[in-house]
C-alpha cells in the first residue's frame, strides 16, 4: 500500500493559486492522486471542517469529534474523582488569582511562570501538598483552561474575538458541573475499561465503539450525580447523497419551525411540560435546611428533572436537525439573535423552544455529513454544491 502523503503538501495546494479557481476538494485530489490511490478519499461533495471552531476550515478530510459514554464508578473511585476535581479546580482559582494579582500589580507572568508557582512550588509547601495525590495532567490542563480564560477575555475586549463580548473569568465553585481534562499521558483504554492515573480502571458503558485513538478525555460529573467520559476522536466525514430540494426554515414559539414546504415542526415545550414538578421540587429544595442531607437529597431531585428536560429537548433537536440535513441538498435559516430575545419576557419560552441548539446542530450536522446550511445573514457555511455544479451562494436579502 502506498504510503500517506505529508500534510504540509496537501496545505500548500489548498494555498495554490489554483483553489481560487477550482473547488477546494477537486484540488486536495489532484494532489493525493498524484502519489496514492486508494489510501485516503476525499470527499467530492464539500471539504471537512472541525467541529468547534468559529470559521470552519479544511483539514485533509477528517472531522473532530466528541463520542459521550456513561461512566461507572465504584465508590472508592468517586471518592478518588472526587479529590481529583477538587485539586484542579484549587489550581484553576489559583491560577486566576495569581494572573490577577500581577495584572493589578502590573507584572507580566509567563503561562510558565505560573503553572510553576501554582503546581510544582505548591506542592512543597504544607497547604497545598495534597496536590501530588492528583494526576498531574489533569492540574497542568487547569492551567491551560485559565489561561485560555484570560486570553479570550482581553481578545474580547480589544475586538480581536469576534462574537458576543466574554466575561471576566469567574472562579470555580465546588457545586455544580465538575470535569478534568486528560491527555494520553493521563488515561488509557484497557480492555472495556478506562484507566484513568492515580484513580484506577472505571468501567465503562459502551453505546457504540469508538472510530480512532482518542487524543484526549475529559470526566465530567454532572450536578445529578452521573459520571460521563467525553473522547476527542478523529473520523472522516460521512458525505449524503446529492439531492435536488433545498429548504428555508422559519422558526418560532407557537411552532418550533414551519419550512418553506408547507411543513410544520410542532414546539413540545419540555420544560413546560414537568413545570409542575420542577415547582414542587423547588418548593422542597427551599424549605430544608443548609448544609443538611436533606436538602442534598432535594437538590438531587431537581438536578435529575433538569436532566431530563434537557435530555429530551437535544433528542428531539438532534432528530430535527438530521431529518432537514439528510432530505434537502441546502437548508436556509435565518440568523437570529437568540440572546437578544432570551433578554424580553419570552426569555424562559425562548429557551425551552431551543432555537440556538437547533441551529448549531444544522450548522454541525452539514459539518460532518456535506450537507449545506446556510444563513440568510451570511453567518453560517454556504450549502453544498451538486455533484457536478458549480459551487452555489448564499441569497442576498
Amino acid at each position: 500500500m502506498s504510503r500517506q502523503p505529508p500534510r504540509d503538501e496537501a496545505l500548500a495546494a489548498l494555498q495554490d493559486q489554483s483553489f481560487a479557481r477550482r473547488g477546494s476538494a477537486e484540488v486536495v485530489a489532484d494532489v493525493l492522486n498524484t502519489q496514492v490511490a486508494d489510501v485516503l478519499t476525499i470527499q467530492r461533495a464539500a471539504p471537512a471542517v472541525i467541529i468547534g471552531c468559529r470559521r470552519p476550515r479544511v483539514f485533509l478530510g477528517i472531522v473532530l469529534v466528541r463520542y459521550r459514554y456513561r461512566l461507572c464508578p465504584s465508590p472508592g473511585q468517586r471518592q478518588s474523582l472526587t479529590q481529583v476535581f477538587g485539586c484542579a479546580r484549587v489550581v484553576y482559582n489559583d491560577c486566576l488569582r495569581l494572573r490577577e494579582e500581577c495584572h493589578a500589580a502590573g507584572v507580566k507572568i509567563s503561562a510558565a511562570s505560573v503553572q510553576r508557582r501554582v503546581i510544582t512550588l505548591a506542592k512543597l509547601t504544607p497547604e497545598r501538598q495534597w496536590l501530588a495525590t492528583a494526576p498531574s495532567v489533569a492540574l497542568v490542563q487547569a492551567c491551560n483552561d485559565a489561561r485560555r480564560a484570560y486570553r479570550n477575555y482581553f481578545d474580547s475586549r480589544s475586538g480581536k474575538r469576534k462574537g458576543r463580548k466574554i466575561g471576566h473569568p469567574r472562579f470555580r465553585s465546588k457545586r455544580g458541573r465538575q470535569s478534568i481534562r486528560l491527555t494520553r499521558n493521563g488515561f488509557s483504554l484497557r480492555g472495556e475499561r478506562l484507566y484513568v492515573a492515580k484513580v484506577g480502571q472505571i468501567e465503562l458503558r459502551w453505546s457504540r465503539p469508538l472510530p480512532s485513538r482518542p487524543s484526549s478525555v475529559t470526566v465530567i460529573r454532572e450536578p445529578d450525580g452521573r459520571y460521563y467520559a467525553s473522547f476527542v476522536v478523529e473520523r472522516p466525514p460521512t458525505p449524503l447523497p446529492p439531492s435536488d430540494c433545498e429548504v428555508g426554515v422559519d422558526v418560532g414559539l407557537a411552532r418550533l419551525a414551519v419550512t418553506s414546504g408547507g411543513e410544520v415542526i410542532a414546539n413540545p415545550r419540555f420544560l413546560r411540560a414537568r413545570q409542575r414538578r420542577l415547582a414542587k421540587a423547588q418548593r422542597a429544595l427551599s424549605r430544608k435546611q443548609k448544609g443538611s442531607a436533606n436538602r442534598a437529597k432535594a437538590r438531587h431531585r431537581v438536578a435529575v428533572l433538569h436532566r431530563k428536560v434537557q435530555e429530551a429537548r437535544l433528542d428531539h433537536a438532534h432528530k430535527t436537525a438530521l431529518w432537514l440535513v439528510r432530505d434537502n441538498q441546502a437548508v436556509y435559516a435565518e440568523d437570529l439573535a437568540v440572546s437578544g430575545f432570551a433578554r424580553t419576557r419570552l426569555a424562559k419560552s425562548v429557551h425551552d423552544a431551543g432555537w440556538g441548539q437547533l441551529l448549531r446542530l444544522l450548522a454541525e450536522r452539514r459539518s460532518t455529513t456535506g450537507a449545506g446550511s446556510t444563513g440568510l445573514a451570511g453567518s453560517c457555511p454556504p450549502p453544498r454544491p451538486a455533484r457536478g455544479a458549480a459551487p452555489a451562494t448564499a441569497p442576498s436579502r
